[in-house]
């Protein structure tokens, strides 16, 4: 996560206004990070006041969502914390709580490890996705099983590595449907 967060920060990819999607938080360091990124600034018109800041959903299993709450609440301030929302997701289940393609971004940091799993990842990444979505997947490749998840991701999106991180062993992957390969 440490990576995937340094790298948002240092590429300066602008976050404010778009909607986020973290998959598999954990502890959610990464949708913590990314809701003080996007923190944005008010704009102000005839008709309304609204805050062009990152609406971020950070997601896990049922069982990890205490623990993550209570670090979202822990490390954001309070003017913040209504841009970040808490919610299950089992991937490729639950997917009727989240709209189809509704997010800009889709953010995933050391979720592809279970073999098992990979299916419904790659169920969930389809159906958050859009032909605008990011998908920004960072992981370590260390064995034949993440190096299939890779392949199996590629016949369903244009992928790309755009970060290689040597001193952690962390790569950076970018997809997007189709052959899509836009800037941020």
């Amino acid at each position: 996560a440490v990576v995937l967060c340094a790298y948002l920060e240092m590429q300066g990819i602008d976050l404010r206004d778009r909607s986020v999607i973290e998959l598999g938080a954990g502890t959610g360091l990464l949708g913590i990070v990314v809701t003080l990124l996007g923190k944005g600034f008010f704009v102000v018109s005839l008709k309304a006041t609204h805050t062009c800041s990152a609406r971020v959903t950070i997601t896990d299993r049922a069982a990890a969502l205490e623990f993550l709450e209570s670090n979202v609440q822990a490390n954001l301030p309070p003017e913040l914390r209504p841009r970040a929302v808490v919610k299950e997701l089992t991937w490729g289940k639950d997917l009727h709580n989240f709209p189809p393609g509704a997010f800009d971004f889709i953010l995933g940091a050391d979720i592809v490890y279970l073999e098992e799993t990979f299916v419904e990842l790659l169920q969930t990444l389809e159906h958050l996705c859009s032909e605008r979505t990011v998908i920004l997947l960072s992981c370590r490749i260390r064995y034949e099983r993440d190096l299939k998840f890779l392949k199996m991701l590629r016949e369903r999106f244009s992928v790309s590595e755009v970060h290689y991180d040597s001193s952690k062993d962390v790569h950076i992957y970018k997809a997007q449907r189709g052959s899509r390969k836009d800037d941020f």
